[in-house]
């Protein structure tokens, strides 16, 4: 079974309404939906907003479902001004820019004495999804920096470290938490980002205005990912 999550109802509509013949499973607020798309068994919900939510979500799933890969789609900001709004951006792996134990001599993203930093997505799941064709704009592979900050241009002066120093080609506030969760527990994961702004100060109007772009174009990638099996 896969798992396909988005932080927001908004980005996985497309997607929840593929499914045939679901039924719907309760965790707390959240609903989760097993069915299938293509023939293939998955399980689709949200996670909720920031790294939190998503973590807990994830392990949920894990523990609940027999699943064999998850898969995590929706917007993201790009700070990469080759990656433009509207592209998609195919993580190849992803950190959290947030964690910062720098004065006790660990490098910036890396989680104190686990000795874990960069999550690597999957590589034949990045490999498929970067051969899709998109609905809109270009696709890209690069590094997904994850944190619990929605950023616009005021962040990213005072964050010149994001570019400089983790190599980020985008931002969000799920991807990274999520695959924390699926690498500690042996899971293949893959996220697939819709860039829905340029973390400038327009950011909040792209954002809401690419929600059903983002979730039409992710279903593109979804169809191609599911067939891996």
């Amino acid at each position: 079974m896969i798992a396909i999550l988005g932080a927001l109802d908004g980005e996985i509509e497309t997607i929840t309404r593929a499914l045939r013949e679901y039924t719907t499973h309760r965790f707390g607020t959240y609903e989760f939906r097993t069915g299938t798309i293509d023939r293939v068994e998955v399980v689709v919900g949200k996670s909720g907003v920031g790294k939190a939510r998503a973590a807990m979500v994830t392990q949920y799933l894990i523990d609940h479902f027999p699943l064999t890969k998850l898969v995590f789609t929706g917007l993201a900001g790009s700070i990469n001004p080759d990656i433009r709004i509207g592209d998609t951006l195919v993580a190849t792996d992803c950190l959290q820019h947030d964690i910062d134990a720098s004065p006790l001599g660990f490098a910036r993203g890396e989680i104190p004495y686990e000795g874990v930093r960069v999550f690597a997505a999957d590589p034949e799941l990045v490999e498929r999804a970067s051969q899709v064709l998109p609905a809109s704009g270009r696709v890209h592979r690069g590094r997904i920096l994850t944190g619990d900050q929605f950023i616009d241009r005021n962040g990213l002066q005072s964050m010149n470290y994001l570019r400089t120093d983790l190599a980020g080609d985008a931002v969000e506030m799920e991807g990274a938490s999520v695959a924390s969760v699926c690498s500690f527990n042996g899971i293949p994961f893959c996220l697939v980002r819709t860039i829905s702004d340029e973390a400038n100060q327009d950011a909040k109007v792209d954002f809401e205005r690419f929600l059903p772009v983002a979730s039409a174009n992710s279903m593109h990638f979804i169809r191609a990912l599911i067939g891996a099996d």
